[in-house]
Parts: structure tokens; C-alpha cells; sequence
């Protein structure tokens, strides 16, 4: 019994360090992290030494179940509500942001705030950085075993809805501290983009560095038009070591959510950030720059020191895209089934000033392609069948968990020399790649690079598979006909 309140007091005294808990609300937060467990002790005295927060959490965890204050299926709940309860108030902690930002700017109050989320344990990080992760073929590849898989678009729509009505979304203000989606210790920071009320937030299984989003206060449906790009220059305005991007409002080629308006940005330069400029097309209407990228999809950048130039030159590209025609091509920009033609914008400051890419998309279906036209092909499903959206458009691949057993199933195969089984039968195609990769060798690591090396192709084809031009000629014919 005493190792278990001696690890809960370790976690209140992690606060008094980690969480700016004040000594003035030590006994309050510390009894109302007891109500969340339904137990009442007297205070230990122990403190939390060195330790990160998923040992103490892992400990407490241990020594909660140990005594039957709670079952381990129950853990997340119980350890959110108990860190919940020992973090600051959202206004607290929104003041402690404002607080960073006058003293040190921008990139001081998002330092603050992210390592706050973390300390919190709100941003799962101990998780995070289990996930392989490396580059192949230009592109970054990750493996999240965090984040479960959704093949299925109407599927993955639903894993986000709130039944009930209340927060009306997954990423609605109202969830903050909203304990039955384990949102006790989510903690956001006001933000005005384009004279409007939003907040951003961390994610707690991000997919990069500082991985984040920006949410309209406002229950209000995805969309992108002029003002999008004006709000997004206005987050980076404020937080320049940051991009901002935002889905493509559309299903199969845009976030999950889209009934909540937000934005996804964060702390890491992307791929698609690096792309070089195989052409470039002075806008003389505006002034600025626009690059045709070189680049597996299509994508073009607008590069301006000048805000209105940017938001001129984007809003002509947005519109020309969402009402282009090119059936030969397979594009329809609508038809009885509804929209398909939209954007994913997504900006960053440089030395050149505003660089706001846009990502051309459709999210068309035919009867060979029932999952999209523009979407991953079917012989690459085995290894990724869910939306390609803004993150993937721009280079960081996030593959589903399952691959890590699978692909270290097919690597065993070949070290011992046995052929593929049955039940990889889907890994057919895949796995005669990485065979001629091999060219004979069945050494452990050689087969280990094989395998990244085809993922990283295969993700690059499906980029391609992306493209709605595949010749960079017809993005250029594009912009220099529709644009211009």
C-alpha cells in the first residue's frame, strides 16, 4: 500500500517541478487527483528524483493495479483524469503562454506549451518514439503502432464522431478537459487567424516534431477559399519556425474530420518544404513567384515577400483548379456524385518571404478505381489503403502498425530462405521487389535495407498515383492558361 501512495505523490511532486503546480494549490490539486481514484491518504513525502513521466505513470500504474485501486484496461482513463487534475487551468496555463510569447516570442510559448503537453503526458511522446521512422527514396517513413488503421474512409469518419452530440466533435473546444474521450489534460492556446477566435493544440500521437493543429472556436465545416490563406500566413506570421497547412476539403483526400474547420502545422520541415523548382512562371498580375515543383504529386508554389501578392496569386490558382475540366485526364471537377477538385495549401516562411505551396487534388472514382482515381493504387493497399492527406501529400508517410510484424515476418522469410506463406499472400507483389533489390543476398541487413528501400518507393508511387498531372509540361500548361 505505501509504494502506492508513494508513486502517486511522486506525480504531484513531478507537478510542483514539471507543471508549474504552485504550493498554494498542492493540497487542493492533490485531493482532487485523489476523487478521480475514489481513495484518501495523507501525503508521503516522496519525491520524483530524475524520472520522465511515462516511468512515474508506468510505476503508479503498476502499484494502482497491485492494491485493485483500478483494473490496467482502465490505466489511460484513471492516469488522465489524475494528471488532468494536476496540470494548470487552461486560463492558468494560457497566461503562462502569453507570459513566454512577451518575454521571448513565439517560438518560446509553443516551446513552453509543447513540453507542458508532454510533461502532462497529453502528447504521448514515451510512444511516439517507439514508432520506426526513417527516410528512403527523399521521403520521410513512419510506422505508427499508436494510431489505429481505418482502410475504410466512412470507417475512418466514424472513429472520429462523438456519439451523443457533446463536443459536437473529436477536436471541438468543448473537449478540453473532457474526461469520456480522456481529454482531462488537453490544454490549448488562443490564436486570432483572419480576425477569428481559434486555438491550437498538440497531437497526442503526432506524426512529426511538435505536430500540432489549429482549430476554428467555431463548429464550422472544412473549407478553403481566399481567406484560407490569409489565416494560415497569420499563424506563421506569429510562429515563423512553424508551417501551417490545411486539408483538402474533401473526403478520401482530405483529413478525417471535416466538419470541424482546423489546420495541421508544427516544428518540422517536410519534404515537400525542400522540393526544388523545376520551372518558374513570374505572375505578373500579382507579382509573385510560382514554381512548378519537382515533386512525385502536383504541386506548385507561390513564393512572395508580399501577403497580398501570395493571397492573390493562391486564390487564382484555387479557383482555376477547383473548376478545371480534363476528362481525358480523368479530371472532372464535378459531377452528379458532387465535388472533386480542391487544394492543400500549406505555408512556411524563408529568406524568400511567404512560400505557399499548393497541392493540387481530386478525389474522383471510376469502376477500376472505386477508391479514388488520384488515390493509392490497388497493388500498393497492402501497404497503405488509407486517405492520402495533407501530411503524406507532403512527404511523411504514416503507415499503419500492423506493417511492423508483417515486414518483419517477410525479412525472417528471407534470412532463413523460405518462401512467402499464405497468410502474407497480399505481400506478393511486394515481396518479388524486394527480392530483385536483394539480387541474391539473404544477409539480415541487407534485407532490412531492401525493405526500407521499397517502402520508400512504393510510397513514391503512390504520390505519382496522387498527381493529377503526370507531366510536368500540363502543370505548366495549367498555370501559364488557367491562372495567368
Amino acid at each position: 500500500m505505501l509504494e502506492f501512495y508513494e508513486s502517486f505523490d511522486r506525480l504531484v511532486d513531478f507537478a510542483r517541478r514539471k507543471l508549474m503546480l504552485a504550493d498554494k494549490d498542492v493540497d487542493y490539486a492533490r485531493n482532487t487527483a485523489q476523487g478521480v481514484l475514489g481513495v484518501a491518504f495523507a501525503p508521503t513525502g516522496a519525491d520524483c528524483g530524475e524520472r520522465g513521466i511515462a516511468e512515474l505513470l508506468g510505476e503508479f500504474t503498476d502499484n494502482a493495479v497491485k492494491l485493485g485501486v483500478f483494473e490496467r484496461e482502465d490505466a489511460e482513463r484513471y492516469c488522465d483524469g489524475v494528471m488532468g487534475a494536476l496540470s494548470l487551468s487552461p486560463s492558468a496555463l494560457q497566461a503562462a503562454f502569453d507570459a513566454a510569447e512577451k518575454a521571448g516570442g513565439g517560438k518560446a510559448a509553443t516551446d513552453m506549451l509543447y513540453a507542458y503537453c508532454v510533461n502532462n503526458n497529453y502528447v504521448k511522446k514515451a510512444q511516439l518514439d517507439k514508432n520506426p521512422r526513417f527516410e528512403s527514396n527523399g521521403l520521410i517513413i513512419t510506422i505508427n503502432k499508436s494510431k489505429p488503421e481505418f482502410r475504410d474512409a466512412k470507417k475512418a469518419a466514424a472513429g472520429n464522431s462523438v456519439g451523443g452530440g457533446y463536443p459536437s466533435c473529436t477536436i471541438c473546444h468543448a473537449n478540453e478537459g473532457f474526461g469520456g474521450r480522456g481529454k482531462r489534460t488537453l490544454r490549448t492556446a488562443d490564436v486570432t487567424l483572419g480576425g477569428q477566435s481559434w486555438f491550437w493544440q498538440y497531437s497526442p500521437y503526432g506524426y512529426f516534431n511538435e505536430h500540432g493543429i489549429a482549430v476554428n472556436y467555431e463548429h464550422t465545416p472544412m473549407h478553403i477559399d481566399r481567406g484560407t490563406f490569409g489565416r494560415l500566413m497569420d499563424f506563421v506570421d506569429r510562429f515563423p519556425h512553424y508551417f501551417l497547412g490545411c486539408n483538402a476539403a474533401l473526403p478520401r483526400i482530405g483529413g478525417s474530420v471535416l466538419a470541424h474547420d482546423h489546420y495541421q502545422g508544427g516544428g518540422e520541415t517536410l519534404p515537400l518544404h525542400r522540393a526544388a523548382a523545376k520551372r518558374t512562371i513570374k505572375d505578373t498580375a500579382s507579382g509573385a513567384i510560382i514554381e512548378v515543383l519537382d515533386w512525385a504529386g502536383t504541386a506548385v508554389r507561390v513564393v512572395s515577400n508580399s501577403r497580398a501578392d501570395i493571397e492573390s496569386a493562391s486564390e487564382r490558382v484555387r479557383a482555376a483548379w477547383e473548376s478545371f475540366d480534363a476528362p481525358e485526364l480523368g479530371i472532372i471537377h464535378a459531377d452528379a456524385d458532387g465535388i472533386h477538385n480542391s487544394i492543400s495549401p500549406t505555408v512556411v516562411k524563408t529568406k524568400r518571404g511567404y512560400e505557399m505551396t499548393i497541392i493540387l487534388r481530386s478525389n474522383i472514382t471510376s469502376a477500376q478505381y472505386p477508391d479514388g482515381v488520384f488515390h493509392a493504387h490497388p497493388e500498393f493497399h497492402v501497404i497503405k489503403k488509407e486517405s492520402i492527406g495533407l501530411i503524406e501529400a507532403q512527404g511523411l508517410f504514416i503507415l499503419p502498425g500492423r506493417l511492423e510484424s508483417e515486414l518483419g515476418e517477410i525479412k525472417e522469410c528471407i534470412v532463413g530462405g523460405k518462401g512467402l506463406p499464405e497468410s502474407l499472400a497480399d505481400y506478393a507483389f511486394v515481396y518479388g521487389e524486394i527480392l530483385r533489390l536483394l539480387d541474391g543476398k539473404t544477409d539480415a541487413a541487407a534485407a532490412e535495407n531492401a525493405i526500407r528501400v521499397e517502402l520508400g518507393s512504393i510510397c513514391s508511387r503512390i504520390l505519382q498515383n496522387t498527381a493529377v498531372f503526370k507531366d510536368d509540361a500540363l502543370t505548366v500548361k495549367f498555370i501559364k492558361e488557367k491562372v495567368l
